[in-house]
């Protein structure tokens, strides 16, 4: 696979002796030197010495080098050994690279109890971890290495935040395991233990399935948040081309993560940061590649928030009028058929971004970190006609994203759900109502729900939750019951990109806060409108109005811990549940201190 230029050959883009000749005018300008030079800062390069760093180390640029690495997930196991390989790079061009870890809190092993719940507020810590670190080291650039729904999104957060020179690099995708002679995901895992709960499979078969879903290291495999969020990284262009798409396994992860290191310092000389790179543009490159792969409704709460660490107002409407006019081209799972693997071996990202491009759904002039265009990295980009993941943009799966943003009285500051793969589009039903997931999940495990409701579970938005639950165990089990098109459901709360079927999520806004979803009684009739991008309840804006006089704000769960400091904190799902105000109340930015 070519790369892009003669920065595959490890020469970067200036050149190995322009970098050199500027490195040594770089500290004067650069975070690192107020730990590091002048007679007072004795101390602190003691430290440096204790740690083995030579004199020349000390005084060059310091790039610190983040992962979300841990033993709670195999999205998390490999980013060590990638990290090693960034550091390589860093070193190879004459900066010298300082390794730390952060949290991650993995959906996968947080999904369907009490976890979930520390699941979206992670995402606050990491960027702040990881900022603070910066922050209180003074480090020059960043290279971050995540590989989980939220570690990816927080990680971008804290460098546009920052500000300083940086690079993304996914942690690569999970391997399609292999059941009964066909190739599986963690998905029909979930799905399996609606099936086993009617009867529908054996225990020994599960045991089986359950052994042999996840065979090796990496993010779910297919369009789920994480590989949403991955193919984001590429179209927003904080990540270096082709290096979302690899599995986590493949050796050519090594590769990117030392071409990531070596190609910091290009920045670094250049001073080309985050908010040069991640513009509205940008953002609206990244909406439209979620829309183009069918990708995961997260990213209508995370392009928001990334957007606010920028100082731009960009909003799940703004997502969703993206979301409206991009075609649907990637065949991807959960609703179409192949996974992550398989479109990097079709041509990657690249090859998705160059027939979007093509036909007019992307702004080709947005700067990337290789300090090319968008355009100028996608034009050695050749169209695969090998290949049936990715279709051209001209004849796609459908004519619009495989996500939609809705609106109406049920969800005034909006909601959104992933059509990719339905064919039902529009429900009618009355309301079934339950408060917090349990009590919905218990009705789904016993089958005491009938055919033709809208399964409504409130009390679980950012605040109300906190921490706005995906409720992938939910739907999943209901779709193992032979139900998932035969029943709606909606939430304050949110949905795993695994979610298919009905499935309505960031319902806003949410019930804590005296929102339309918390006024809702069994049997009032809910319509969706996925066609005309709807989410209404057949009730008059003054009924709506009384229930809303008559209605107590539940007690809060939690009276001290993170997950009340939160609570406290977050704002509306529409803009990102955000706990701060982001770059726009900005006093100074810490590039430029």
């Amino acid at each position: 696979m070519t790369l892009f230029g003669p920065v595959g050959r490890g020469e970067g883009l200036f050149g190995r002796k322009s970098l050199m000749d500027a490195k040594t005018d770089l500290k004067s300008r650069l975070p690192s030197r107020h730990a590091t030079e002048g007679a007072d800062r004795a101390p602190h390069r003691a430290f440096y010495y204790a740690m083995g760093l030579t004199r020349e180390q000390i005084h060059q640029p310091f790039v610190g080098v983040a992962t979300c690495w841990n033993e709670a997930a195999p999205c998390n196991i490999a980013l060590m050994r990638q990290a090693q390989a960034a550091k390589l790079g860093v070193a190879s061009v004459g900066a010298t690279a300082r390794e730390f870890c952060t949290i991650t809190v993995t959906d996968g092993i947080a999904m369907g109890h009490a976890g979930m719940k520390a699941s979206l507020p992670s995402r606050e810590v990491i960027a702040d971890s990881v900022e603070l670190t910066v922050r209180g080291h003074s480090y020059d650039a960043l290279i971050g290495v995540a590989g989980c729904d939220k570690s990816q999104p927080g990680m971008m957060m804290a460098m546009c935040r920052l500000n300083v020179p940086a690079i993304y690099i996914y942690g690569g995708s999970i391997l399609p395991g292999t059941f009964k002679g066909q190739p599986v995901t963690i998905q029909d895992v979930y799905e399996a233990v609606g099936k086993h709960s009617i009867g529908g499979m054996t225990d020994s078969d599960l045991d089986t399935l359950e052994q042999n879903a996840c065979p090796s290291a990496g993010a779910c495999g297919a369009q789920f948040t994480a590989n949403t969020m991955a193919t984001i990284s590429e179209a927003i262009g904080l990540a270096l081309p082709y290096s979302a798409g690899a599995p986590a396994p493949y050796e050519i992860r090594d590769k990117f993560c030392f071409l990531a290191g070596e190609m910091i310092m290009d920045l670094i000389v250049k001073n080309i940061r985050p908010r040069d790179i991640v513009t509205r543009k940008a953002l609206e490159n990244a909406a439209a590649v979620v829309a183009a792969t069918g990708g995961s409704t997260n990213a209508a709460l995370h392009l928001p928030a990334i957007a606010s660490e920028c100082g731009i107002k960009f909003d799940l409407f703004d997502v969703a009028e993206v979301l409206k006019r991009t075609p649907y081209v990637a065949d991807l799972k959960p609703g179409g058929r192949y996974v992550a693997k398989d479109m990097f071996e079709a041509g990657g990202v690249p090859l998705l971004m160059k027939t979007l491009l093509d036909h007019g759904y992307l702004h080709g002039d947005c700067l990337t970190v290789t300090g090319r265009t968008i355009a100028e990295n996608l034009q050695s980009v050749k169209w695969n006609e090998h290949q049936d993941v990715v279709r051209p943009a001209n004849k796609p799966l459908l004519p619009t994203g495989g996500v939609v943003g809705l609106k109406g009285n049920l969800a005034p500051e909006g909601a959104i759900v992933k059509v990719a793969g339905m064919e039902r589009l529009q429900f009618t039903g009355p309301a079934r109502c339950f408060d917090g997931e349990e009590a919905c999940f218990e009705a789904v495990r016993n089958k005491t729900y009938k055919e033709g409701e809208v399964l409504v579970i409130r009390y679980e938005g950012p605040k109300g939750g906190p921490g706005m639950r995906e409720m992938l165990s939910t739907t999943a089990a209901l779709y193992g019951q032979g139900m998932g098109t035969k029943v709606a459901l909606i939430t304050d709360g949110r949905f795993s990109g695994a979610t298919r079927g009905f499935c309505v999520g960031h319902v806003g806004p949410e019930a804590a806060i005296g929102g339309p979803i918390g006024l809702l009684r069994d049997g009032d009739m809910i319509t969706i409108d996925a066609v005309k991008g709807t989410l209404d309840v057949e009730l008059t804006q003054s009924e709506l109005d009384k229930r809303k006089q008559e209605w107590k704000p539940r007690p809060e769960e939690f009276g001290s811990g993170y997950l009340w400091k939160y609570a406290q904190q977050v704002g509306p799902a529409r803009f990102g549940a955000l706990t701060h105000p982001g770059a726009a109340a900005e006093k100074e930015c810490y590039a430029d201190i």
